[in-house]
């Protein structure tokens, strides 16, 4: 067997996976910017919202920072996976770019 992937033929955004007689190019962890196998553990470097922690890049929980990242009034943080969303709190609701009641 030749290994084809020595010659990285794969995209930055994915990594090679050498197989008998042929190879296949398969996506990186999103957590990952370029990887080198599979999961959050293989990342060359972690994506955007996502920190290095125990050799892993892992999600960074925007709503749990020290300084607000929702800064209006009636506004919830809402954690998602690489980022956060700002949503209005129950019982409010946005118009003209406010939380209203």
């Amino acid at each position: 067997d030749i290994d084809e992937c020595a010659a990285s033929p794969c995209k930055d955004h994915q990594y090679c996976l050498n197989t008998d007689g042929s190879f296949s190019c398969k996506a990186c962890d999103a957590s990952c910017i370029g990887c080198t196998g599979e999961g959050s553990d293989k990342c060359k470097i972690c994506a955007s919202g996502y920190t290095k922690e125990d050799e892993r890049c892992t999600d960074i929980d925007e709503c749990n920072l020290p300084e607000k990242v929702c800064m209006k009034e009636n506004q919830d943080c809402v954690n998602t996976s690489g980022s956060y969303k700002c949503v209005c709190s129950e019982g409010f609701e946005e118009k003209d770019g406010a939380c209203l009641q």
